[in-house]
């Protein structure tokens, strides 16, 4: 799957269930190569590996095997990126390294202990301000950093341009 070959994908699948492999198993591989290696290249992959998990276990062998095949053949065939596993794993250092982090105060609900710490900073909402704001929501000591990086690859390179602009933004660029 990962070299982007439906054919070998197809044969190993068949051995796999010609040996007697468990497609519940396969199935579950399947909804975890999406998110793992195509991530938001084609965010539909995780629908397309879900639902056919989904029809493993309400069908069964032996028709089941033509939605592990149709599964198998999308993700083989899906542009790949691994972006949101290298940030969850950028993110969660992060939080090893120094603990857990206060939001900024603005984030915090105003019944919460946090809130006697308010700044005369607000809260602005996305929606009132066209969809998306420059304020920032990352803890103070950690508000430059970046975990997440969309690759060039199908629809994450529309995030990547998104983003771009909005960390311009954040930086107070235009």
């Amino acid at each position: 799957l990962r070299a982007s070959d439906p054919d070998a994908a197809l044969y190993y699948m068949a051995v796999m269930i010609e040996g007697g492999e468990d497609p519940l198993f396969i199935a579950r591989r399947l909804v975890i190569f999406a998110s793992e290696d195509v991530g938001n290249a084609a965010p539909r992959a995780l629908e397309v590996a879900v639902a056919a998990a989904h029809a493993v276990e309400f069908v069964g062998l032996p028709e089941a095997r033509l939605n592990l095949a149709q599964a198998v053949t999308y993700l083989a065939c899906s542009p790949k990126s691994n972006a949101s596993y290298v940030a969850l794993e950028r993110a969660t250092d992060e939080v090893r390294s120094r603990g857990p982090l206060p939001p900024p105060p603005y984030l915090c609900d105003r019944r919460s202990v946090a809130a006697a710490f308010r700044s005369e900073e607000e809260y602005v909402y996305p929606h009132d301000e066209g969809g998306y704001v420059a304020q920032r929501c990352l803890p103070p000591a950690i508000q430059e950093r970046v975990f997440y990086e969309p690759t060039d690859q199908g629809i994450e390179a529309r995030f990547r341009e998104f983003l771009k602009k909005m960390r311009t933004l954040r930086k107070g660029g235009q």
